[in-house]
Formats: structure tokens, sequence, C-alpha cells
């Protein structure tokens, strides 16, 4: 896995979380072409999310503009796609 492509939401994020699903939904709900890495499939991806956020915890969202989120809200992540006008 390499580092995210700037022109696009990456999203990296495992099955088992219950944050992930949540934020995995809230995009394909709000149609937000996306990304998905899945450190479940790719284990090394996690170094990557790690690298970006400074931290272990998942999801890490990375947007357009290259701003992040760990763990965010649904009004965080709704307010990050307003801000960048993708919804």
């Amino acid at each position: 896995m390499t580092s995210p492509a700037a022109s696009t939401i990456t999203m990296f994020g495992a099955d088992w979380c219950r944050d992930c699903i949540r934020t995995k939904k809230q995009l394909t709900d709000l149609g937000v072409e996306f990304t998905y890495v899945d450190l479940v499939a790719d284990p090394a991806a996690a170094d990557v999310a790690k690298e970006i956020s400074g931290r272990t915890n998942i999801p890490v969202v990375v947007y357009p503009d290259s701003s992040h989120h760990v763990e965010p809200s649904n009004d965080d992540v709704e307010a990050k796609l307003r801000e960048l006008s993708l919804i």
C-alpha cells in the first residue's frame, strides 16, 4: 500500500471495527466515492495509516486536501465533506 491518492478519499479500516463499519456506511449512503483499505486483507497498510495519523486507532479517513480524521463522528465526516463541496 502506498500513500493515498490526493484526488480521492481513502479510508483505512477493518470489518471488525464498529466505527469503521459506521463510517464506511455513511460514505456509501452519501454517494461519496472513496477507496477502502482493508487492514485485515492488507495488514501492512496499518503502518501507512499510523504514519498518517500518528495513532493506531481506526478508521483513518484521508481527504483530498490531505487532512484526515481518526475515529470521526458522522457529524465530523459530514462537515468535512461539505467543506470540500463533496456533498
